[in-house]
C-alpha cells in the first residue's frame, strides 16, 4: 500500500511541476515567417509574455505589462491556469499529510481523509488546466480555420498594398488584392493540422 501512495504522490508533484512549467511557458503559440534559412523568424506567444526570434540568434521578450490590452480568452486561460496551479499545490501538500507513512495527520481514518481530499483536488487542478488549454487550442484553431483571419495567412507576407494593413484585421468583402470567391480547400472543416 506505501509503494502505491509513494507512486501517486510523485505522479501528482510531478503533474504539478508540469502544470507550473506550462503555464509559465511562451511556447503556448508559435509562428514561423521562413522565406530564407537566413531571414527566418519566430514569433512566440505565451500567457504572460510575447517573444520573437530570428535565425541570426537575436531573441526578445515583450511582457504582457497591463492586463487591459489582453484578449479575453488568455485572461480567461491565465485565471483557469492559476487556480490549477493553486489547487495542484494544495493537493500535493494534503497528499504528503494523507500518506501512511508520515507522521503528521492522525489517526489511519484521519489520513483517509485527508488523501481522498487530496485526490478530489488534483482532479480538480487537472480540469482547471485541461479547460484552460482547450480555451487557447479552441481560438488558434478557429483562427487557422477561419478564411479571413490575416495573421497568418497574409499578414506576414508582402503582397503589395494588402501588407499596409494591420495583421490582426479581417478583410470583410469588396474589392482589391483578395479573391472573394470563397475560402480555399486546405482550409475546410475537413483539413488535417
Amino acid at each position: 500500500m506505501s509503494r502505491a501512495q509513494i507512486s501517486a504522490l510523485v505522479c501528482g508533484v510531478g503533474g504539478f511541476g508540469a502544470l507550473v512549467a506550462a503555464t509559465t511557458s511562451n511556447e503556448w503559440k508559435v509562428t514561423t515567417r521562413a522565406s530564407s534559412v537566413i531571414t527566418a523568424t519566430w514569433v512566440y506567444q505565451g500567457l504572460w509574455m510575447n517573444c520573437a526570434g530570428n535565425a541570426l540568434g537575436s531573441f526578445h521578450c515583450r511582457p504582457h505589462f497591463t492586463i487591459f490590452k489582453v484578449e479575453g480568452y488568455i485572461q480567461a486561460c491565465r485565471g483557469l491556469m492559476i487556480a490549477a496551479v493553486s489547487l495542484g499545490f494544495f493537493g500535493s501538500i494534503f497528499a504528503l499529510f494523507g500518506m501512511k507513512c508520515t507522521k503528521v495527520g492522525g489517526s489511519d481514518k484521519a489520513k483517509a481523509k485527508i488523501a481522498c481530499l487530496a485526490g478530489v483536488v488534483f482532479i480538480l487542478s487537472g480540469l482547471c488546466s485541461m479547460t484552460g488549454c482547450s480555451l487557447y487550442a479552441n481560438k488558434i484553431t478557429t483562427e487557422f480555420f477561419d478564411p479571413l483571419f490575416m495573421e497568418q495567412k497574409m499578414g506576414y507576407t508582402y503582397n503589395g498594398p494588402t501588407s499596409v494593413m494591420s495583421s490582426r484585421t479581417k478583410y470583410q468583402g469588396g474589392e482589391g488584392d483578395f479573391k472573394t470567391t470563397g475560402p480555399s480547400k486546405q482550409f475546410d472543416k475537413n483539413a488535417y493540422v
